[in-house]
């Protein structure tokens, strides 16, 4: 299923593959790694077997670009994109950072997961919210709803206390900080570009004895991007993600269970186009 723009696997002499997720994978090389985005796409918890053109790319130049844009708000893990040839554009170096055993998620709608939990309880992650919010509508204010990290399948969501119980209660107490006030200054660039940011999961760890922003930031796999233009609560929103992915495997009727079925060409491509219009929407440039 590869062709010249699609890269599902990578193997880069010289350097120890050291973990192969669901987009990344990731090698070292002492003190540094490189993180090597693939085109590689998941839904429902498994990958795919088809990858999408160029998608790689727009999460590491994506992930580049609110590096930089964020780079008076937190450190993050940023080396180089000086990379070995043939991973240009897809791949950067990275600090080697003490990761914390938690996602740190902030939501500014109520959809997902989200949603789901607050049709069951009225609230969100132990949060208690108004009665009477539709799916999709904007929450009063911004909430943190931290999750555990899923080796396989979904991330489970968490309680705060649950979280300071992880991490301690300092440290969670200024990871939430930095996560909403994060979130608030890209929620507010990507608004006036047209873009709702509805939620956003971070990773942060630790270099140098300082929290540091780390993995991939504010993209289509690790966010949920809107269009402002269609914009309307009461049910779900179009999306900049895998959102054509996911209403081809509801049409064909899998049963969510391996072998994963592959995906027409013209679905990759549709699905393709969608990120990077994403991409050009945020920062006004094309690949």
């Amino acid at each position: 299923m590869s062709t010249p723009n699609v890269v599902l696997e990578t193997n880069v002499p010289g350097l120890k593959l050291i973990a192969r997720g669901k987009v990344r994978d990731i090698y070292e090389d002492g003190d540094r790694l490189l993180f090597i985005a693939t085109d590689r796409i998941s839904a429902f918890d498994y990958i795919l077997a088809t990858g999408i053109p160029d998608k790689g790319r727009v999460l590491t130049q994506m992930t580049l670009f609110w590096l930089d844009f964020l780079r008076d708000t937190v450190p993050n893990h940023f080396l180089s994109s000086d990379v070995p040839a043939g991973l240009e554009g897809r791949a950067m170096w990275v600090k080697r950072a003490k990761m914390f055993d938690v996602e740190c998620v902030a939501r500014g709608y109520i959809s997902g997961s989200g949603w789901k939990d607050y049709q069951r309880t009225g609230a969100v992650c132990g949060i208690p919210l108004p009665a009477g919010l539709k799916e999709s509508d904007q929450l009063p204010e911004p909430i943190f709803t931290p999750a555990t990290k899923a080796q396989t399948g979904h991330d489970e969501n968490i309680s705060f206390d649950t979280m300071a119980s992880i991490v301690g209660a300092d440290l969670a107490a200024k990871l939430r900080d930095l996560t909403l006030a994060i979130y608030k200054k890209a929620s507010d660039y990507a608004r006036s570009r047209g873009i709702i940011i509805a939620d956003t999961k971070f990773e942060f760890g630790m270099i140098d004895g300082k929290i540091t922003l780390a993995d991939e930031v504010l993209t289509p796999d690790s966010s949920r991007f809107w269009p402002l233009e269609t914009y309307k609560p009461g049910g779900a929103q179009p999306s900049y993600d895998k959102q054509y992915v996911r209403d081809y495997l509801e049409s064909i009727h899998w049963n969510k269970q391996p072998p994963a079925p592959a995906l027409p060409g013209d679905v990759a491509q549709r699905t393709s186009e969608k990120y990077k219009e994403a991409y050009r929407a945020l920062t006004g440039k094309t690949l």
